[in-house]
């Protein structure tokens, strides 16, 4: 967890496939803790191909009962499946000119906010905003809290504790 912090999150992350990974992992982690998300995280690159979106939006229901079995991911079907139409709307997206990282960081004026660090919410207006924006894309598993974890961990916003070497 050490690492993850040092090396990982709240820096800002422009790169719209990572983007798209990170939401993704951030859908698996809803009800589970940050740890048991980061300790499958190789598991799950490897179970979803790279995390490669034309990959597995054309999953089939082979596919996901194989993901269903698969120890080194988060088997719940209902989020296996938000992650293929998740896969969908973004390559959407693609196809139709936008650019996932533009998108999302429009929520922050394309600048990372700055909070104090001290009083952490678990959502914000600009996560319900995001929440609601990607909920009209087609996308799951996105509601205000995990959209504000998202915010956090892409450095869209900066919670770290006044005093972290990481902080602004």
């Amino acid at each position: 967890m050490a690492e993850y912090h040092d090396a990982e999150w709240g820096i800002p992350v422009r790169d719209p496939r990572l983007l798209w990974e990170m939401l993704v992992l951030e859908g698996f982690q809803a009800g589970l803790s940050w740890r048991t998300i980061l300790h499958r995280r190789d598991g799950f690159r490897r179970a979803f191909d790279g995390f490669d979106p034309e990959t597995i939006a054309v999953y089939d229901t082979d596919k996901i009962e194989a993901l269903m079995q698969d120890e080194g991911i988060i088997r719940a079907r209902a989020k296996i499946e938000a992650t293929i139409g998740n896969a969908r709307a973004y390559l959407r997206m693609n196809e139709e000119g936008r650019d996932f990282s533009q998108f999302v960081w429009s929520f922050v004026d394309g600048e990372t906010q700055v909070n104090d660090g001290t009083n952490i919410p678990a959502s914000t207006q600009a996560s319900a905003a995001l929440s609601k924006a990607l909920k009209a894309e087609g996308f799951k598993f996105v509601g205000p809290t995990i959209a504000y974890a998202f915010m956090q961990a892409v450095g869209m916003v900066d919670d770290h504790e006044p005093g972290c070497f990481r902080r602004a």
